[in-house]
């Protein structure tokens, strides 16, 4: 096996994992489409200023606008917004679980469009991982799961955005270099959330809040974490993974993010660690291992 693609897909699920933490900081100070808007923005300019330099070279020609705009239209535009709007009618730990489906869906959509199937010994890996973080929701949810139909079904739409990603993601790589991917995806995430997020502004009469929200220096670290190195490299990660991984192989490593977002609010948030937390992370790694151990074809494109 290529290790470099392997170290790829376990740094995107460690990226991704600290994001829940930044968001949780930054979330304090701006509503979730605020966030979301400038996380995009930073990480646009950042990625234009590259280009614009001669860092990376983006091939930008009309035989590739539309892989392009599957990928982005999935992935970062359908599912932030079905998760964003789906997290105000359900609580976390809901929303956690519905999220963690994504490696099923990946794995059904995989078999059915790229004729990708995982043996059957995967399945059972990827369910396990899957349980192991359902395990660990209901396991800190104090008021139970009380089902909320708009809820679920905005972060179903989340799941299958997701999924249809990894997907899209994985086709558009027969084509586009990983770094061309993720760079459009911060150019419309970029546009479509800053003018969602002014529009709303203007709506309600708080434009100016645009500006006054980054007067908080406590909130443009997580900004800066969550749009350079979670965005750009986050993504950028996910891409070169799908590039090379089966996308129910590369999806799966996703699941780590929540063990890592469970030992950075320990560390830094002062955040309790319960058994539970323990005997689902424990469910979770084997379930990726075992995934990755019994790979198809054992080996991943050069």
């Amino acid at each position: 096996m290529n290790k470099t693609v392997h170290f790829a897909a376990i740094s995107f699920a460690v990226i991704f994992g600290f994001s829940f933490m930044f968001s949780k900081v930054a979330l304090e100070y701006v509503r979730p489409i605020g966030l979301i808007s400038y996380r995009f923005l930073a990480a646009f300019i950042v990625f234009e200023l590259l280009r614009l330099f001669g860092v990376i070279k983006i091939r930008l020609s009309y035989r590739y606008v539309r892989s392009l705009f599957l990928v982005a239209i999935f992935q970062p535009v359908l599912y932030f917004l079905f998760e964003v709007y789906g997290l105000e009618q359900t609580s976390s730990s809901e929303a956690g679980m519905m999220i963690a489906l994504i490696p099923i869906f990946v794995s059904i959509l995989s078999a059915l469009i790229l004729k990708e199937k995982p043996k059957l010994v995967q399945v059972l890996f990827i369910l396990m991982s899957v349980f192991g973080i359902i395990y660990i929701q209901l396991s800190k949810s104090s008021s139970g799961i009380a089902f909320e139909p708009l809820g679920f079904f905005l972060l179903f739409g989340a799941v299958i955005s997701a999924a249809v990603f990894n997907i899209t993601s994985r086709n558009a790589s027969k084509v586009l270099k990983a770094h061309e991917l993720t760079y459009f995806m911060m150019l419309i995430g970029a546009v479509v959330f800053n003018v969602l997020y002014v529009i709303r502004l203007l709506d309600q009469g708080r434009v100016e809040d645009y500006v006054l929200n980054l007067q908080h220096v406590e909130l443009l670290l997580p900004i800066l974490y969550l749009g350079i190195v979670a965005s750009i490299g986050g993504f950028f990660l996910v891409n070169y993974a799908l590039a090379h991984l089966e996308a129910h192989v590369a999806s799966i490593y996703s699941n780590l993010a929540t063990i890592v977002s469970i030992l950075a609010g320990a560390v830094f948030l002062n955040e309790t660690l319960f058994y539970y937390h323990y005997i689902g992370s424990l469910l979770i790694v084997i379930g990726v291992y075992g995934t990755v151990r019994f790979n198809r074809k054992n080996k991943v494109k050069e």
